[in-house]
């Protein structure tokens, strides 16, 4: 562990004789000079556009020009990998981004290159520079970064994986395909933040990742005193982050004025240089300071007293690199004004053809929500199971259960495609690999043992164990899906998702649509869910899809046998949007819906039903394990009452297959949705809706709901069957309604 402090307190350097200072050479200085100017006149220029209320909102980078130039100067353009934050204006103008383009966005332009008028101005996105979109949410890009510096390693270390399929029969039914990868062996990932925002679980997450893994990440505290109106001692304990931190192993850390130009470059130079050879992570405290308020939205003389203002003002990097390069003979007063007046030219050349700039179509909304290039619920994704040979004593092939299919599908995608990796809470055999290889033990492979085995055959590097949060399992996955790799994570249990809400609401779901198609992250997350487990008690039964369903740009599948786990997991890791694959606990191992493994090209697509149970008296739809419940129920009132049920498994649940529905009800005029979430805000209530909506006319009854009490799953197994839907309430509710 290496540390470097500069005392936040003094002046630039002072050396007239030097020609080189902390590496930068006198038209460097300059050139940075031009980039600060620049990037504090454009916020004012957006400010004076948000008062004559031509542009939305504002929030500026000023007080952050010296330590953002500096890291955009040590780095390397097109070849690092960065995940800045809103104040990092400067950083963005030094990769070379362009004063236009950052007020295209601002205008929320049609041609803005950084969301296409979706997202508000300084949130980045510029991929020919290898800035990857960010959004407003706090610190989730921290542990992108990690998972985008784990992806460079890993396509470093096993470049064929880079490699893109050629299409098949002309059709291109691969992720890979929509995916070109550029990687290099010493790049390193930058990644900034505020300094309120050490305070977020994910921040500490990210740090511990990158120290296990020592990963070249370059963390960039950008601290200046405040988080909104919240100082810096009421949100970090003791004050100071750089203290908080010491303790993590494999990182060099810095303290710096992050006003001096020349002493950030500097202290970008040791960190850099630490994490290209491969040490480990870097850690930048950059002290700085915030002349304007935190936004537009915001007036800090509510909270900022004239004293305190000023004696920021007196550190600002802007007026004091411009009297640096004067003192040091680096410009004069004519070089300076000349400098100044040309960046003012160029900045309203660029202010009036933002302001001319078409705004996107209204009919555009809706592109990108998910991927334009493969459909996942397209009939290319239709194929046969294979007949397994019937074995030498001519029995058919063994019947294996959902989770047997789940194990073989993921090995035999594993083996098609080396940008897979399967990680997350105990997935992997063991750890500890010495004794795997002295065969000490035998193996874990998830707590349902799913992943049995893969850790064995395809290495630690493509299966292992994460630490226990499971926003950083998503977060990292994230940030390899970016960079083209196939993340399949798993979330132990439903119940434990919400941690990682945020990684998967407001990041995973959009990052394609805010960055208007320029960035994807098709990451497949598998979840144990569900009841009916005489036991598992309410932190491990509970459902929740609806939650999800909810979500755009996130698909969502929940089949209810081995035979459709199997086609629709594979077309989820092929597919090229991100997949919440539902797998209900209480069907792993069930005797129900066993199948022989349909072969390794075996795929379902998204949003097509399956009719369970031909009928004609009565629809009903439900997915899961209501399948055999429903399907029960369905067999018991045509053998009793001659009702013929029509049951539908939705298979899944975003997109779902509404033909199916809309034509069943048509025939048999009546409908009953089953579900086991809560009955009140669940899924089916979505479906009995459009059916009430659409196919009015076609009904002979009102359309019911069989579901979940609303509460939550009990331990004591009499208490857990009054709570969910069981086959009897089902049988009710089908003769209830063929009786109206």
């Amino acid at each position: 562990m290496a540390t470097t402090k500069t005392d936040p307190k003094v002046s630039l350097v002072d050396n007239k004789k030097s020609c080189v200072y902390e590496g930068l050479t006198r038209d460097q200085l300059i050139e940075c000079y031009r980039i600060m100017y620049t990037s504090r006149r454009i916020d004012d220029r957006e400010i004076l556009l948000k008062r004559q209320q031509k542009i939305f909102f504002q929030m500026s980078g000023a007080g952050h020009e010296g330590i953002s130039v500096a890291a955009g100067m040590a780095l390397k353009t097109g070849y690092d990998w960065f995940y800045p934050y809103y104040r990092d204006r400067a950083l963005c103008l030094a990769l070379g981004a362009k004063p236009l383009e950052m007020l295209l966005q601002a205008v929320g332009a049609a041609d803005d290159p950084s969301s296409g008028g979706r997202q508000m101005p300084s949130h980045w996105g510029y991929r020919r520079l290898n800035v990857v979109t960010q959004s407003s949410t706090t610190g989730p890009q921290i542990l992108q970064a990690v998972g985008c510096a784990e992806a460079g390693r890993y396509f470093a270390r096993r470049p064929k994986a880079a490699e893109v399929p050629p299409s098949r029969n002309g059709e291109k039914l691969d992720y890979r395909q929509f995916k070109d990868v550029a990687f290099r062996g010493d790049e390193v990932t930058y990644v900034s933040l505020g300094d309120g925002t050490t305070s977020e679980g994910e921040f500490w997450e990210a740090m511990n990742a990158a120290a296990l893994g020592k990963l070249p990440v370059i963390f960039v505290v950008q601290d200046n005193g405040y988080a909104i109106s919240v100082p810096v001692e009421v949100q970090t304990a003791g004050g100071s982050i750089s203290r908080l931190v010491a303790g993590f192993p494999n990182f060099h850390f810095e303290e710096v004025d992050g006003t001096d130009p020349v002493a950030s470059y500097g202290a970008f130079q040791r960190a850099t240089q630490y994490c290209r050879e491969g040490h480990g992570p870097a850690f930048i405290h950059a002290h700085v300071i915030r002349p304007y308020s935190h936004s537009l939205s915001d007036d800090e003389r509510l909270y900022r007293p004239d004293t305190e203002r000023e004696r920021d003002a007196a550190r600002d990097p802007v007026s004091r690199t411009q009297m640096f390069l004067l003192r040091e003979g680096i410009l004069d007063e004519k070089g300076i004004n000349d400098l100044e007046k040309k960046v003012e030219e160029e900045l309203q050349i660029a202010v009036d053809q933002a302001l001319a700039a078409l705004p996107p179509a209204p009919e555009s909304v809706l592109q990108y929500v998910y991927s334009p290039d493969l459909d996942p619920a397209s009939a290319a994704f239709d194929t046969r199971a294979l007949a397994g040979p019937d074995s030498a004593d001519g029995k058919k092939p063994v019947a294996k259960t959902m989770a047997d299919l789940i194990n073989t599908t993921l090995r035999d995608e594993m083996k098609r495609d080396e940008r897979i990796v399967i990680f997350g809470e105990d997935v992997a055999d063991c750890s500890r690999e010495e004794y795997l290889k002295c065969k000490l033990v035998k193996g874990k492979g998830g707590v349902f043992k799913l992943t049995f085995g893969l850790q064995n055959e395809f290495g630690t590097d493509r299966v292992f164990n994460s630490p226990l949060a499971e926003a950083a399992i998503v977060g990292r996955a994230i940030g390899m899906a970016t960079r083209g790799m196939k993340p399949v994570v798993e979330i132990q249990f439903f119940d434990y998702i919400w941690p990682a809400m945020m990684q998967i609401r407001d990041e995973l779901s959009v990052i394609r649509w805010r960055s208007n198609n320029v960035f994807s992250c098709p990451v497949v997350i598998r979840v144990a869910i569900g009841g009916y487990l005489t036991g598992g008690a309410i932190y491990h039964s509970q459902c929740g899809e609806s939650v999800f369903t909810h979500i755009p740009g996130l698909r969502v599948v929940f089949p209810s046998n081995a035979l459709d786990a199997a086609g629709l997991l594979r077309t989820a890791i092929r597919c090229d949007d991100p997949v919440l694959f539902l797998e209900h606990k209480r069907l792993y191992r069930e005797t129900f819906g066993r199948a022989p493994y349909p072969g390794p090209e075996y795929m379902i697509p998204f949003g097509k039903a399956k009719i369970v149970n031909p009928g004609t008296d009565l629809t009903v739809i439900t997915y899961g394990a209501v399948v055999p419940r429903a399907l029960q129920a369905a067999q018991k009132i045509e053998r009793e009452h001659g009702v013929k049920v029509e049951l539908i498994d939705l298979r899944c649940l975003n997109p779902f297959d509404w033909e199916t529905i809309a034509a069943s009800v048509a025939k048999t005029n009546r409908a009953l949705v089953a579900y086991e979430d809560t009955l009140s805000w669940g899924y089916g209530a979505e479906i009995a809706a459009r059916i009430a909506d659409q196919l009015f006319d076609h009904l002979d009854a009102p359309v019911r709901r069989v579901a979940a009490a609303d509460t939550f799953v009990a331990y004591q197994p009499i208490l857990e069957d009054a709570i969910l839907p069981q086959a009897n309430d089902l049988f009710r509710a089908m003769k209830e309604l063929a009786e109206y």
